[in-house]
């Protein structure tokens, strides 16, 4: 690397430090001499970084390699990064559950709890059953409130900057609600709230079929159905934050709902939640007719909303998520219609996260927010040997 001069001294140390840090959190453990062979970094300022972090809680030495008192001379010091030095949450709030993950600093998942909720509950009792959940898993995990470092959340609507759901309307006395702030009294650290659709797809592209894909549009099919995108790989938000919002086209002039859709009688389905929905799939396998009509209903409704995704964005891939994931065949009937309708046919998969998707990227959305205060340094200036 070049050598820079007449820079900040702090911010120095703060590349210098970004850099050894990732070089640790990159393998499972590794020597002064391997470190600095990889950051190209002088041994002298790899040492310096090193008991720095190690001050800082952020890497520990290891314990010697077994068989080294064996080996003749001193076995050289092995330094690790300290993935269990913060942890972080992923929060799902939707209309039937609510769920929460918790993971390390190395995103690796260490507990998940899910506890259901009435699609009529009010936003303080569907808070209140996310927290006991919460408090369940810490509890659980052996983990204090104090070790968190970010919280994610995902929830259906759209959300503003700041955490607010300027609109939802999927969830009762949602729309409006400052959920950033209401959840942030229960934590110590920052809470980072989005949408349901975009975590979706932000966790496919981390764990899910997307993780070759940077152009990916997820689509979530449920209540009111949405869907998130990445472009470049970076997502999609627009510029109110409303891109994906699929769920209200039945509002420009198409009169049938879900409830309708997917109905096996003359009256709407009721309640529509996915233990109905999954009675109406069941049924369409097992050859009743009725149930088959409802989900050729449905996944027409898909075609026509991913085809409109599919023209917009051009993606290389759409990922298929939410009800529409439980349905046997839907991809090959899904695939036909969109040659129809699109100039140039993505490849379409289902996703393989199911019902874990959205709490999966709203703990992605945490690790990001605490990778960017490891890692990220201002400017594109290079590290000084």
């Amino acid at each position: 690397m070049g050598r820079l001069t007449g820079g900040d001294p702090s911010l120095l140390r703060r590349i210098n430090s970004a850099v050894v840090l990732h070089a640790l959190r990159a393998t499972d453990c590794a020597t002064l001499t391997e470190v600095t062979r990889v950051t190209g970094l002088s041994r002298p300022t790899v040492e310096g970084v090193v008991e720095d972090l190690i001050s800082a809680g952020l890497v520990v030495e290891t314990a010697a390699e077994e068989g080294a008192a064996r080996r003749q001379g001193r076995p050289a010091r092995r330094f690790r990064f300290r993935a269990e030095a913060g942890h972080l949450l992923g929060l799902e709030i939707g209309p039937h559950r609510v769920a929460a993950l918790l993971a390390d600093l190395d995103g690796k998942v260490l507990g998940a709890q899910a506890r259901d909720v009435e699609e009529s509950a009010e936003a303080d009792e569907r808070l209140e059953r996310l927290r006991g959940a919460v408090a369940e898993l810490l509890r659980r995990a052996g983990v204090p409130r104090s070790s968190l470092r970010a919280v994610g959340v995902a929830t259906p609507g759209i959300v503003e900057a700041d955490g607010t759901v300027r609109l939802g309307t999927a969830l009762p006395g949602w729309t409006g609600l400052p959920l950033g702030e209401r959840l942030s009294r229960s934590f110590k650290c920052p809470v980072l709230v989005e949408n349901d659709a975009n975590a979706a797809v932000v966790a496919e592209h981390w764990k899910g079929c997307a993780t070759e894909s940077d152009d990916v549009v997820y689509v979530l099919a449920g209540l009111s159905p949405g869907a998130g995108s990445l472009i470049g790989g970076r997502l999609h938000r627009g510029f109110g934050g409303a891109a994906g919002e699929i769920g209200a086209l039945h509002l420009l002039g198409r009169e049938a709902t879900p409830e309708a859709l997917l109905s096996t009688t003359d009256q709407p389905l009721h309640p529509l939640d996915e233990q109905a929905v999954a009675q109406v799939f069941a049924q369409a396998r097992e050859g009743d007719l009725r149930a088959g009509a409802a989900v050729d209903r449905f996944i027409h409704r898909l075609v026509h909303d991913v085809a409109a995704l599919v023209l917009a964005f051009d993606p290389e891939l759409v990922v298929i998520g939410g009800w529409a994931a439980g349905l046997d065949g839907v991809l090959e009937p899904l695939q036909r219609e969109l040659e129809r309708y699109c100039l140039r046919v993505p490849k379409v998969a289902l996703s393989l996260l199911g019902e874990a998707a959205v709490s999966m990227g709203a703990l992605r959305l945490a690790l990001d927010h605490v990778e960017k205060q490891l890692f990220a340094v201002e400017g594109t200036v290079t590290a000084r040997r």
